[in-house]
């Protein structure tokens, strides 16, 4: 690898740039420190901009409800002022600690050195769970969905929607008010779903049918109807439809995050309550992050991406500070030495 100068090395690279991810980078900017964000995808915002853009999000703090799109969008401006370094289409594919100590980053593109790494990668690289069906994966893309990018391309739309966990109740709820008429079938009788959202499913005008499950797929070239069935009493019934959305889960994947050397624990990283991993300068936070009594929300990843970053600045810089003060006092003392400047 070519001589790099001090210039050239970054004080904390964030390995995803999904909602805990952008926090992450924008309090390292806080902090001071000369941050990159490398991502795989095209797009800013992981998750929520790869599934569920136009999905409403209802547990973030001083929220009521957002729009997903919306929450990266403001996420994103936030991230921004400290103007870190972005790479988007780029996979870190190798993590090799250096004799100095600073850590060497191989993507399928480049290579980078940094102080630190946090690993915000939250399940992964993640792909639909599928029917094992050839005849209704046919449909792929003929009005057959795993993604929901754009609500528009359902109003006014007949919609049966398959699945009984959190994205299949919160779409069937987000789409009332668009489609022409909802379906939502499930192969069971209880929800995976938070209690509060199926109490509001149930007394929607979506028509809920439990112990259902898809049979086929009916029409020349397109969705034009499907066949359910009762899994219990075997019953068939007919529908008319202009659009599938299938919520069957997720498989996600760590991809070669699991050959650095890291302690895993069923596809997540072991962290401590400084959010470091078992090996030096690399931290984890969000989803990707697991330790006992972990709650996978976004809100939770909020406070782990700052707990990660105050304790990166000190291992960065030993004698920092962990806790720098309250951002309000920080940023009055901030203004008045610029206006004293």
């Amino acid at each position: 690898m070519p001589e790099q100068d001090a210039r050239d090395v970054f004080d904390l690279t964030i390995i995803g740039s999904g909602p805990t991810g952008l926090f992450a980078a924008y309090y390292a900017g806080f902090r001071g420190l000369r941050t990159q964000i490398i991502d795989s995808m095209p797009e800013l915002g992981g998750q929520i901009t790869a599934l569920y853009p136009d999905k409403y999000i209802y547990d973030v703090a001083g929220f009521p409800k957002i729009l997903g799109k919306e929450l990266v969008k403001n996420l994103v401006a936030q991230a921004m002022q400290y103007e870190p370094t972005i790479c988007l289409n780029e996979q870190v594919l190798k993590l090799e600690h250096q004799e100095d100590k600073t850590i060497l980053l191989t993507t399928d593109k480049e290579t980078y050195l940094t102080r630190a790494v946090l690993i915000t990668v939250g399940i992964g690289v993640f792909t639909p769970r599928r029917f094992n069906d050839p005849a209704i994966e046919a449909y792929g893309g003929k009005g057959l969905h795993y993604f929901v990018k754009d609500v528009e391309a359902f109003r006014g739309k007949r919609l049966l929607i398959v699945g009984g966990g959190d994205s299949a109740v919160d779409w069937a709820l987000n789409l009332e008010r668009l489609a022409q008429r909802i379906t939502l079938i499930h192969r069971r009788d209880k929800f995976r779903a938070h209690e509060g959202s199926v109490q509001q499913l149930m007394s929607s005008t979506v028509d809920a049918k439990l112990w259902y499950e898809l049979k086929g797929i009916l029409g020349d070239g397109k969705v034009e109807g499907a066949v359910i069935y009762q899994n219990k009493t075997k019953e068939e019934e007919g529908l008319e439809l202009d659009a599938i959305i299938a919520c069957l889960g997720f498989l996600s994947n760590l991809g070669p995050l699991k050959e650095w050397g890291l302690e895993l624990e069923n596809d997540a990283i072991v962290v401590n309550s400084r959010m470091e991993t078992n090996l030096p300068g690399i931290y984890a936070a969000g989803d990707v992050a697991a330790y006992p009594g972990k709650v996978k929300l976004i809100a939770t990843g909020f406070g782990e991406a700052a707990t990660a970053v105050n304790n990166a600045v000190a291992y960065i810089y030993p004698g920092a500070s962990v806790f720098p003060g309250h951002s309000s006092t920080i940023m009055e003392k901030k203004e008045k030495a610029e206006k004293k400047g």
